[in-house]
């Protein structure tokens, strides 16, 4: 782990040096970022004119779950898309032999070498907005309260990344990666909004198939005190069973990869 967290520190190092070379991006990257969130909250006033409540959640209520699903989001575009595209490319052309004999873990390799730096905009902003939600609310979270949202963002953060792998993985044997990335943005808008929100089968398959209910609503109910210690629990095995078996898929990916060599 420690290896691993010091090679992570290097690619860090090497992508901002890169990233400072267009500085004047930074501004319009900014625009673009403040641009978006503003439209988010806006779609939700539009909700509120028509309702006390969404899902059982009030207004400020989704404005924090808001501000989560952009941090999240933040943290998706900072480290896990950029390497996707890449990732094709490299089977694609038999780059990955290079990959493969680096003296790290490939899996690691491919999930983190390329930042893009910017997108912390949207951590910041995410971060901003729950702050703000919460006084809206005028409520301060207690100690347990915080505690449980740690414990269950890295649960979202950890669910996200095995997802994500998952998805990346099946660029071994998929050409166009494009409608997959479509399929899994459709899916992470869901976490937008309440759990709560969704009827019918729908909310049985968020909840259940596709664990959307663990990504935003349990780290937002946490900090607003709602929290429940054994859906937490939950939280922390559904997120580890889904890493062992994107952990898994990756492996066994592997062994069905043709080399440039071979």
């Amino acid at each position: 782990m420690q290896r691993h967290w010091r090679i992570f520190r290097e690619f860090f190092r090497t992508c901002l040096v890169e990233e400072l070379e267009y500085r004047s991006e930074f501004i319009g990257n900014l625009l673009s970022s403040v641009f978006g969130i503003g439209i988010a909250i806006l779609t939700i006033q539009i909700f509120f004119y028509q309702t006390d409540q969404l899902g059982g959640w009030v207004y400020e209520d989704v404005i924090i779950l808001l501000g989560i699903f952009n941090f999240l989001q933040g943290l998706i575009d900072f480290a896990l898309r950029p390497n996707m595209s890449r990732l094709l490319q490299h089977i694609r052309r038999g780059t990955l032999d290079y990959v493969l004999t680096k003296p790290v873990d490939s899996m690691f390799y491919v999930s983190f070498r390329h930042l893009v730096f910017w997108r912390l905009i949207d951590v910041v902003l995410g971060g901003g907005l729950i702050v703000y939600g919460l006084m809206q609310k005028q409520y301060i979270p207690s100690l347990s309260d915080f505690l449980m949202f740690v414990v269950s963002m890295f649960s979202s953060i950890v669910l996200i990344y095995a997802l994500w792998m998952l998805l990346m993985t099946t660029a071994f044997w998929v050409i166009r990666m494009d409608d997959l990335s479509f399929v899994f943005n459709s899916f992470f808008e869901t976490t937008r909004f309440p759990i709560t929100m969704y009827q019918g089968w729908l909310r049985i398959v968020l909840t259940y198939v596709l664990p959307a209910a663990f990504i935003t609503s349990t780290p937002a109910a946490a900090l607003l005190g709602q929290w429940n210690g054994v859906t937490t629990l939950v939280s922390l095995v559904v997120a580890g069973v889904f890493l062992w078996l994107s952990r898994r898929f990756w492996r066994f990916a592997l062994r069905s990869y043709t080399s440039a060599s071979s």
